[in-house]
């Protein structure tokens, strides 16, 4: 049988921890090492020097002591250097008594008549002292026979104060560094419990960030930021987030498409960025609900708005634009088949009436029958093209008042109204005539003597809209309540939701600086009046007739 090869050695591979916890830890740990270390160093390398200068001056003051002493230079003058001669002995008497490490006395030639190592005696010093015995004091760290010691030089005068040579003096450099050593336990303790304390401070910090972070790594937490952006540029809603104090802090594409508005918006509140209206109130959260419909421009915004856990907010925002443009074409749509429903069964009521006139051979009164349908048909169009010169809201309500008396409803074009052609928005007013007469007609339904009234009358360029109706009318606590989105007492139809046309109404309105309003008629029932400043455009200036043109030449000529 062959031997199964032994598989390999798991390397050991040791890295950076991917959680965020560790790292922080790790990173915070290994940053209050650092600064123990330096704060030790830092602090060593004075202390050194300061021991440096203490052990040199107190060598040289050891050396002045002992160049006073009048033993010392009376031996030098008079005796010769020997093992037992009068300034070695003091000289060690000083040194012992001292704990220097060595008193070396010399004269003028350099030769030694003192030395802790008596063979030394009689021979000459092995560094210069000629600053000493120029008359110098000499300080210094050097290394001589004994070693490397901290110097004291001073110069050795006689009773007449002339140099008769020099007193050195060493302390040994051992004794400085082992002051040096015994200071570094206390400092490192210092330094054992900054780092401790500093390790602490990192976990109690680490564990902060591991809660708010939720124990991600920092590739998750970029790879989540990276995911959110993709997420937050490519929704088709507008996103908006403000921070606890109101301002702006992150808008992504959709949002600047649809509140048109550019990244100086960042930073601001939404009074500032959008101006002061209803879409600044709804993302200030002034106006709260859902599904809050505004209207920003050409635009018509679903919002909707969630606080967060900070204490901002995030808003949502849907473009329902088209879907409103759809609702009114469906609107359009349904109410010209309501027309034509209405037509056709008024039409076969009068086939049917003019078979039976024509089978009963009442020929005359079938002639006249048929002239008094066309003349009714004739007089309500001429009736509402004489008032009304624009096309599309002329035939809106031609095909209402057909619907209307298909109803049972009266809809009278009051005496006041007239409107030239030269609507700026005339598929606006469309919708806002529309709106109002259809609530009218539903108001009034199956009332006795129903009617409304619709009138339209310029001032200047502002058409004034007024819609009558002799319907239970409106309670003055709800007169405000009529114009809220999705407010309606009527069940929603399949395709829509109640309670937006009147609020369209005054959107539309207020959009052109203008008001909708509501109030009690006449008589009783609701008048609702809506105003549209700078409606109408400048009136074209009339052609120059040929008379006038004739008559403006014989004139020039004359």
């Amino acid at each position: 049988m062959g031997m199964r090869p032994t598989p390999p050695a798991r390397r050991l591979r040791l890295g950076m921890p991917k959680r965020v916890f560790s790292q922080v830890l790790l990173m915070q740990v290994a940053i209050a090492a650092g600064v123990a270390v330096l704060a030790t160093g830092l602090f060593l390398a004075p202390l050194s020097k300061q021991l440096d200068q203490e052990a040199m001056r107190r060598a040289l003051a050891i050396a002045e002591t002992t160049a006073q002493d009048p033993q010392i230079a009376e031996g030098v003058l008079t005796t010769a250097p020997s093992r037992n001669g009068p300034v070695q002995r003091e000289a060690e008497r000083i040194r012992l008594a001292t704990n220097a490490e060595y008193i070396v006395v010399l004269n003028t030639h350099w030769v030694r008549w003192s030395h802790p190592t008596a063979s030394q005696i009689g021979r000459k010093v092995s560094t210069s002292p000629t600053e000493a015995l120029a008359g110098k004091e000499v300080m210094e760290i050097d290394r001589g026979t004994l070693g490397r010691s901290a110097r004291g030089k001073v110069p050795l005068y006689d009773a007449d104060h002339r140099i008769i040579g020099a007193v050195s003096v060493g302390i040994a450099y051992d004794s400085v560094r082992a002051r040096l050593l015994s200071a570094i336990p206390g400092l490192l303790a210092y330094a054992g419990g900054a780092l401790a304390v500093g390790a602490l401070a990192a976990w109690l910090v680490s564990r902060r960030v591991q809660r708010q972070t939720r124990d991600l790594a920092f590739s998750d937490i970029s790879a989540l930021l990276a995911e959110r952006e993709a997420m937050l540029h490519g929704i088709r809603e507008g996103v908006v987030a403000l921070d606890r104090s109101g301002r702006i802090r992150l808008l992504n594409d959709e949002a600047h498409r649809l509140l048109s508005i550019d990244e100086e918006a960042v930073g601001r509140s939404p009074d500032e960025a959008l101006g002061e209206g209803r879409t600044a109130d709804i993302l200030a959260g002034r106006v709260t609900g859902t599904d809050l419909l505004t209207v920003r421009g050409q635009r018509v915004l679903v919002a909707n708005r969630m606080p967060t856990d900070d204490g901002g907010a995030v808003a949502t925002l849907r473009d329902r634009t088209e879907l409103e443009q759809l609702g009114r074409e469906l609107d359009s749509t349904r109410g010209l088949i309501d027309a034509l429903r209405a037509q056709d069964h008024e039409h076969a009521n009068r086939m049917h009436t003019l078979l039976g006139l024509l089978e009963l051979e009442m020929y005359d009164d079938a002639v006249d029958f048929v002239g008094e349908v066309v003349g009714d048909h004739r007089a309500t169009a001429e009736q509402v093209t004489e008032k009304i010169q624009d096309p599309l809201l002329a035939a809106l309500l031609v095909g209402k008042a057909t619907v209307a008396a298909e109803r049972g409803v009266a809809l009278w074009i009051s005496d006041r109204t007239w409107l030239p052609d030269r609507l700026v928005d005339p598929r606006g007013l469309v919708t806002v005539v529309g709106n109002l007469v259809d609530n009218a007609l539903d108001a009034v339904a199956g009332t006795l003597h129903a009617r409304v009234e619709v009138e339209l009358r310029t001032e200047g360029r502002t058409v004034v809209l007024t819609v009558r109706d002799t319907g239970p009318g409106i309670p003055a606590e709800q007169r405000e309540l009529v114009f809220t989105d999705g407010w309606s007492t009527k069940e929603a139809p399949a395709h829509r939701e109640r309670g937006i046309g009147l609020s369209m109404v005054r959107r539309l309105a207020e959009r052109q600086g203008g008001s909708a309003t509501v109030g009690e008629a006449h008589g009783g029932g609701a008048e609702f009046t809506v105003v549209l400043p700078e409606s109408l455009g400048e009136p074209e200036p009339e052609p120059v007739t040929t008379a006038a043109a004739n008559t403006v030449a014989v004139e020039e000529e004359s």
